[in-house]
């Protein structure tokens, strides 16, 4: 091979090798955290990220930052010499929680009458539906039906009978929208009363489980992530029933990251220290869930993977335990927000079941969880 040959050879070999670096630099950058939390005096290191550390140098705040309450700007790099990142530093007292794993009862209210689902009218012409002719889908949110307010079925009933077979306007939203539209109700010859081919609803109710309580806050979390009205279809849930009328709290938000909201009474449960983001470690863990009665059990899990980048899904654990494999093939429903505790610590929650594979699940940081607990309105943490 000639000289020019392997001048040749060299030059590619090492465009390839700056786009390769260039390209794990970008996934390094994308990998690292936003932000990271330290009590005083506590070093910033980043365990997944072992050969990552602050930039070294005089005057640089990173050792500050490790002593004194208070945020800061810290560059992370390669070897304390390669510039990679610069984060926010934020150094505070370690928070402590109630945990709970506990089933709590969730009912709400939609706003106006939910359309959940469409039956023909059996009238002296033949069959026909008032509802789908007007337009109206499931998921809409019938809010008016002439001069009456319908935020009840009843309400909604007494709209037809009032309407008696003349043409009247809805009033309902849909994805946030108000709009309106005409219903011509019509006769039930079987059931001998005016119907619009509609079945409405104007609350539900489900379970979860509650994650942690803040007494000090006066604030709870649960579920890690949202309430939604239909049911995803997963391999199992758990069932419970609603055991008094008394509220034991006020969801204020219904958030990506779970419910969260006020609390009105004890709730019973175990102080335990929060981990920060960057101290969760794959490896094994424990998750504490009920799967009968009211009395959480610890059940062994295995952390596989974590995750900074995704806001929603920063774990995914595996259920080890033969116990829970037995009872339940792994995670249900209604486990959603069991705590996930590792070496002492409450280092997130379950939120989520994979379909295929019921004994694995995703998780979300506590700290994530408690940081949108401490946002609810009206609170000391809010304010």
């Amino acid at each position: 091979m000639s000289k020019h040959s392997i001048v040749r050879w060299i030059k590619i070999i090492g465009v390839y090798l700056l786009v390769a670096a260039v390209a794990a630099l970008g996934w390094l950058w994308c990998a690292l955290p936003e932000e990271v939390y330290l009590e005083p005096e506590q070093p910033l290191a980043l365990p997944r990220f072992g050969w990552v550390e602050p930039l070294r140098g005089h005057g640089s705040r990173n050792v500050a930052s490790t002593r004194a309450a208070g945020s800061y700007q810290t560059t992370l790099a390669l070897g304390g010499w390669l510039p990679v990142k610069t984060i926010r530093a934020t150094v505070m007292q370690r928070p402590t929680v109630t945990v709970c794993g506990t089933p709590f009862g969730v009912k709400m209210f939609s706003e106006g009458a939910l359309v959940v689902g469409f039956s023909e009218v059996h009238t002296a012409a033949g069959t026909v539906n008032p509802a789908k002719q007007a337009g109206l889908r499931l998921g809409d949110r019938v809010i008016r039906m002439g001069d009456t307010v319908t935020e009840t079925n009843e309400q909604v009933h007494a709209a037809l009978e009032a309407a008696a077979g003349a043409a009247v306007e809805v009033v309902y939203v849909r994805k946030g929208e108000q709009r309106q539209t005409i219903l011509l109700p019509v006769w039930d010859t079987q059931n001998a009363q005016w119907r619009a081919g509609m079945w409405v609803r104007d609350s539900s109710a489900g379970v979860g489980t509650l994650t942690f309580v803040d007494v000090q806050a006066g604030v709870f979390a649960g579920l890690g992530h949202p309430i939604s009205d239909s049911d995803t279809g997963g391999p199992g849930e758990l069932k419970g029933k609603f055991i008094s009328d008394h509220a034991l709290g006020r969801i204020c938000i219904n958030g990506e990251n779970g419910v969260y909201g006020t609390v009105s009474t004890a709730i019973a449960g175990q102080q335990t220290e929060i981990a920060f983001a960057q101290e969760v470690l794959p490896g094994a863990a424990e998750i504490l869930t009920t799967t009968s009665g009211e009395t959480p059990r610890s059940y062994r899990v295995y952390i596989e993977k974590v995750n900074d980048a995704d806001p929603h899904r920063n774990m995914v654990l595996r259920v080890t335990d033969p116990a829970l494999l037995a009872q339940t093939g792994g995670i249900v429903q209604g486990m959603s927000g069991s705590p996930i505790l590792q070496n002492g610590r409450l280092v997130g929650a379950v939120t989520h079941v994979l379909v295929n594979d019921p004994t694995r699940g995703y998780g979300i940081f506590a700290q994530t969880m408690l940081e949108q607990a401490h946002s609810v309105p009206g609170t000391d943490a809010a304010a």
